[in-house]
């Protein structure tokens, strides 16, 4: 009889991808389910893109692929960081990876060993502690306070630095409150890393190209360039190419770094699928006027959901200024009971109510190890937005004490 790994047993299901499936079960039943609760753009892949792939298969190039990445790729992705980001890098800097979860599975896996510490700033994306702990990591949570703009403080960084940290985590524009780090935070949280030279920095900036009100995103490796030989940026094709399903993700690092995480990746996955390097080759040599269209859906958007969940009594909700998620406070609506007289004991009873009873799909703060609060993606379009806003309205005005 299978039985799992003790390493494996002990790590839940993502709660993104829990809630998202319960509410297919209830779509399923008939039941009117509108779901917020997954981070994916409701917008096309990129025409150039689908083109790519195409003249990929028209080409026959559809055999085995090398394993850090096709050429015609590592140059795009490198004219990409000339591009948007002002930083040269060389191509043995970049490896492809299946997508920006197999870059930070990849990176953990080829440097962690049982007992090493990953200092994870939270809220965060729910896979950074629960892939460290596949490697015997150990995931250090420091708590970004809302007042501070969901940002980390660096004097709460170096408090967590000890002689086991390996890897600082650092995921802006974030998921899952839409925080920002400007100049100041990064200077700052370089020089904290500048004491701790045995400290690796991973920068998730997936979501670099969507920020709001005129802000740009600025890289870690922009602020602190001697810090190069420390720090591994994952990116990627999935959000503002709108290319989820393509699976392609880029690691950009120093070169021992990198060639370690293409060993672990020629043990595993091997190489990306030819066809969706071809469509990401086209997609990044495109105009990025689309992406910027994109940009501004969301940040209208962004704009309609703040408005309407700030009118909900009971509700508190920091602007974001990037990604397109909206991170509500749920604090004074816990311990109260719902119209279908559920204990609302916290955020994941209340976002288990919400979906049960109003037929809206979110994700629980705590899962995000920042609670109570809910996670709203505004990656959906304005009439859904607006009927989601409405029932939660409905569903806070029926609260009960």
């Amino acid at each position: 009889m299978f039985r799992p790994s003790r390493r494996l047993a002990t790590l839940p299901t993502p709660a993104t991808i829990a809630m998202a499936a319960r509410a297919r079960e209830l779509k399923a039943q008939g039941k009117p389910v509108i779901s917020l609760a997954l981070g994916q753009p409701d917008f096309p892949s990129p025409a150039a893109a689908l083109d790519g792939a195409v003249a990929e298969v028209k080409a026959g190039h559809t055999g085995y692929p090398p394993i850090p990445g096709q050429k015609p790729l590592l140059e795009a992705v490198a004219g990409k960081f000339r591009r948007d980001n002002g930083l040269d890098v060389s191509l043995d800097q970049l490896m492809v990876c299946n997508g920006g979860k197999q870059a930070i599975f990849n990176a953990f896996m080829a440097s962690l060993d049982d007992g090493d510490e990953v200092i994870v700033p939270a809220p965060y994306w729910v896979s950074y502690p629960l892939i460290a702990r596949m490697f015997g990591g150990v995931p250090v949570e420091i708590a970004c306070r809302e007042e501070d703009g969901f940002r980390p403080q660096a004097e709460a960084i170096r408090q967590a630095i000890t002689p086991r940290t390996r890897w600082l985590v650092l995921n802006f524009p974030n998921n899952p409150t839409g925080a920002i780090l400007e100049r100041d935070d990064l200077e700052a949280i370089a020089a904290v890393l500048r004491e701790a030279p045995h400290v690796m920095v991973m920068s998730d900036e997936i979501y670099e190209h969507l920020t709001f009100d005129g802000r740009h995103h600025l890289s870690l490796l922009n602020v602190a360039p001697d810090l190069a030989d420390r720090i591994l940026i994952i990116n990627g094709m999935s959000k503002a190419y709108a290319m989820t399903g393509w699976r392609v993700g880029v690691a950009c690092g120093p070169v021992p770094l990198i060639r370690a995480m293409i060993k672990v990746q020629g043990n595993t996955t091997s190489g990306i699928c030819t066809l969706a390097q071809g469509g990401s080759v086209a997609a990044l040599k495109e105009d990025i006027a689309g992406v910027q269209a994109m940009r501004e859906t969301y940040e209208r958007r962004r704009g309609l959901v703040v408005d309407a969940l700030r009118r909900i009594e009971g509700l508190s909700c920091a602007l974001p200024q990037g990604a397109f998620y909206a991170y509500p406070g749920l604090s004074a609506l816990i311990g109260r009971k719902s119209a279908g007289g559920r204990l609302l004991s916290d955020d994941v009873a209340f976002a288990e109510a919400l979906l049960e009873e109003a037929h809206v799909a979110t994700v629980p703060g705590s899962a995000f190890g920042y609670g109570p609060h809910l996670r709203l993606s505004f990656a959906a379009s304005d009439e859904e937005l607006e009927e989601a806003c409405r029932r939660l309205a409905g569903f806070v005005q029926g609260i009960t004490d």
